[in-house]
C-alpha cells in the first residue's frame, strides 16, 4: 500500500536519519498529542534509540515533541504486536482484516494507552501498512 507523506513528514524523516543514522520507513505527525511516530526497519530499533536512549532523547529536544519508535515487520501480526509494545502481547490472529490480540491481563491498560492513544495509533499504522480495518484486544 502506498503511503502519502506531507512535506513536513519528509523533513522529519530526513532529520531522523541525520540524527540516528537509521532510515525510517514511515513518519506520522500527531499534532493532537505533540508527538512524532517513526516506523523503524526490522533490526534497527536499538540503533535508533541509541545507548541509554540518548539518540532518541536528542531527537526529541530537536523537534520539541515526544518521539515514538515502532519496529516495522514483514508480517502484519508481528507489526501489530510491535505497535502495542510495551504491552505483553501473547498472540495476534488476523481474520477478515481484523487483528484480534491477546494481551496479558495486567497490560490491557498499557495496550490501550492514556485516552486510547496507543491502540488508536496501532490501528492507524496497521491500516496504513497492512490495510487492517481494526485491532481488538482480548
Amino acid at each position: 500500500m502506498a503511503r502519502r507523506l506531507s512535506g513536513a513528514a519528509i523533513r522529519y524523516l530526513g532529520l531522523f536519519e541525520e540524527t540516528t543514522g537509521v532510515e525510517a520507513a514511515d513518519c506520522l505527525i500527531d499534532d493532537e498529542y505533540e508527538r512524532l511516530v517513526f516506523v523503524v526497519p526490522v533490526g534497527d530499533l536499538a540503533s535508533a534509540i541509541g545507548p541509554g536512549g540518548e539518540t532518541v532523547k536528542r531527537l526529541e529536544r530537536q523537534v520539541d515533541r515526544e518521539v515514538i519508535l515502532i519496529e516495522d515487520a514483514v508480517h502484519p501480526d508481528d507489526f501489530v504486536a510491535n505497535a502495542l509494545r510495551p504491552a505483553a502481547v501473547y498472540d495476534v490472529t488476523i481474520e477478515d482484516g481484523v487483528a484480534t490480540v491477546k494481551v496479558a491481563e495486567g497490560d490491557i491498560g498499557t495496550a490501550i494507552g492514556r485516552d486510547g492513544r496507543t491502540i488508536e495509533l496501532a490501528r492507524l499504522l496497521a491500516k496504513r501498512h497492512f490495510e487492517l480495518s481494526d485491532i481488538e484486544l482480548v
